[in-house]
């Protein structure tokens, strides 16, 4: 009764959308009804004189204009390519068991099985109809495959077919799946997720609700392109009249598409709970579960690798890894990793190693703006390189960036005859002049749209201390604010002058669908993190010289945590409470509690560093 109900309700509101095209219709057929008749009554001689004569004339050039103007919003609509999310594509040859699973779940759903299947770097699952012409240029509706060629599924070669095969090929919407779910979920678990998501065909293929979904993502694309920057005065007149009907005619049939995808998301919610009703209440705690991990696997470990030119391999992989790591720490998590003695959802892909590969390669560019392709600015790198090819990197890259600002900012060596050493990269240096009462210290002038910091002209303005934006770093803490914002500009003027990426390799005209879409103007589709502050940034580049210190002077090496991201190692074991001394040094300026680690630790702050 629920799958009928929630049918009917789509399919009512699917007539109302196509009503609203129909009224679209008849508006536009409104003038030239007109003049037929003003004209047939002319030549029976049923409406003669001068005034008739005129009215005929005006309403004709009306309705010939109205004609050509609904014609030509009629083409860009048709013509306008429709938004398709940047997925990997997996051929049916490298992953059989997942295609036979899927469609084993469709004929108990009793529903048209799925088109083709793609992964997402995200922890979401949904169907996707890519019946457009321009989606159809591979069978398989594919993109970048993770050899680096694009156009290429997963496991297969790029397969060019008619337009009209392609329709035919494509006809059912594909199935997206957030790659981390088939590395962290069972297929017991993945089945029973998928469920719900694989009986939405069945309302798909209903004829009203299919025209109706086509007309408003012909409305949407044709939006999209009336907004499209750089065309000529021209161009931008006419289309930003299209923009205007297609944006009424979006608001016109909002409601009733808002209204259809809710019907249709409850038949197919009340179709599935046919299958592995039980087993899909459990798998909702691991789709919460990998959502987490995932995100603070993202943020905490891959994005410090992006920001150094690397990209980790292995995410849906370390996913595993971070989640494994919280359900030991977490009590709540506990029985969560007795499922790994399962069979894991990714068994049912040939070739595991290469999608998690060309995930990873698409969540790099999705969530930071990386290039298409690897490159020697832009090298994968297995966690097993992690600590050494990340972690030790980026704490030198970032203590010699320290050392330049500070060097720039006239800041002199500690003078210790008994140290003739102590004229180099030294973490005393660094102490030694955050702690010290505000003096002399002028700041680095910073290249014009570079710096988030301005020169103070009041009574600071006579130390030429710059003065940060950032609210942590009060004005009793001129030093900090002083080197934070140097930092800030020297980290601009880094990123300002790091070369482009460059185009994906074959040129233009050998991309796919999905990679004829992106703007690389727009990249990161999905930023994880907003700019750091210059608060965040001297926290980051103090933490590293330490960690420099540890390293070089104490025995310590780099480390990864799954969870926390780089990590420092001290005989084998973390590190902690490192953070809050370095927040208060930098704060109020205050170096005995990291002092007194340092200490602890064995770390000589007199000792210079290695730096890169």
């Amino acid at each position: 009764m629920g799958v009928e109900v929630g049918a009917q309700t789509a399919r009512s509101r699917a007539l109302a959308v196509l009503r609203v095209r129909s009224r679209a219709l008849a508006v536009a057929l409104l003038p030239a009804a007109v003049a037929v008749v003003l004209l047939v009554g002319g030549s029976t001689g049923r409406m003669t004189g001068g005034p008739w004569g005129i009215a005929r004339w005006i309403v004709t050039v009306l309705a010939v204009v109205v004609l050509l103007a609904a014609a030509g919003i009629a083409l860009v609509v048709a013509r306008a390519r429709p938004a398709m999310s940047p997925t990997v594509p997996i051929s049916e040859e490298s992953a059989p068991d997942l295609y036979r699973m899927v469609r084993d779940l469709a004929d108990r759903l009793d529903v048209p099985a799925p088109s083709a299947i793609a992964l997402t770097p995200d922890c979401d699952s949904w169907l996707e109809d890519r019946t457009h012409r321009a989606h159809g240029r591979f069978s398989s509706g594919g993109v970048d495959g993770p050899d680096g060629r694009t156009g290429s599924p997963v496991g297969g070669r790029p397969v060019p077919v008619s337009a009209n095969r392609a329709r035919r090929v494509c006809a059912a919407p594909v199935l997206v799946i957030g790659s981390p779910f088939l590395w962290w979920m069972r297929v017991g678990e993945l089945r029973a997720v998928l469920a719900p998501v694989v009986a939405g065909t069945g309302p798909s293929a209903q004829p009203d609700i299919a025209a109706a979904r086509r007309f408003v993502r012909g409305l949407d694309a044709a939006v999209a392109v009336a907004s499209a920057p750089g065309r000529d005065p021209l161009s931008r007149t006419v289309l930003a009249g299209v923009g205007s009907v297609t944006r009424l005619l979006l608001r016109g049939c909002r409601v009733h598409a808002a209204e259809m995808e809710r019907g249709v998301a409850s038949a197919a919610a009340e179709r599935a709970q046919a299958v592995d009703y039980g087993v899909r209440i459990v798998a909702q705690e691991q789709v919460g579960l990998a959502y987490a991990g995932w995100d603070r696997l993202l943020t905490r470990v891959a994005l410090p690798a992006w920001r150094m030119g690397r990209w980790p391999s292995r995410l849906d992989v370390g996913v595993v890894a971070a989640l494994t790591e919280l359900s030991r720490r977490d009590r709540l998590a506990e029985g969560f990793t007795s499922r790994l003695g399962e069979r894991p959802a990714c068994d049912l892909l040939e070739e595991p190693g290469a999608v998690d590969e060309a995930a990873s390669l698409l969540a790099a560019r999705l969530f930071h703006g990386g290039p298409a392709e690897a490159g020697p600015d832009w090298a994968p790198v297995d966690w097993q390189d992690y600590p050494d090819e990340v972690v030790d990197r980026k704490w030198r890259i970032d203590a010699a960036r320290l050392h330049r600002v500070l060097d720039a900012l006239g800041v002199r060596h500690p003078a210790d005859p008994a140290l003739p050493e102590a004229d180099g990269p030294t973490l005393a240096r660094v102490l030694d002049h955050l702690s010290s009462p505000p003096g002399a210290t002028p700041a680095p002038d910073p290249e014009p749209g570079a710096a988030l910091a301005v020169h103070r002209t009041d009574a600071y303005g006579e130390m030429g201390i710059a003065e940060s934006d950032d609210p942590d770093l009060a004005v009793g803490n001129e030093r900090s604010a002083a080197l934070a914002a140097g930092i800030t500009a020297e980290v601009a003027r880094e990123e300002a002058s790091a070369p482009p990426a460059p185009p994906p390799a074959g040129g233009a005209e050998q991309q796919g669908p999905d990679q004829a879409l992106w703007d690389d103007r727009m990249l990161p589709l999905f930023p994880l993190q907003p700019p750091r502050t210059g608060r965040e940034l001297l926290a980051d580049h103090v933490t590293a010289m330490v960690c420099c210190a540890a390293m070089d002077t104490a025995g310590a090496t780099p480390g990864l945590d799954w969870l926390d991201g780089p990590s420092l190692l001290v005989a084998g074991e973390r590190a902690a409470d490192l953070g809050p001394r370095v927040l208060t040094l930098i704060e109020t300026g205050d170096p005995t509690p990291l002092r007194d680690w340092l200490r602890h630790l064995g770390v000589r702050p007199e000792k210079p560093v290695r730096l890169v």
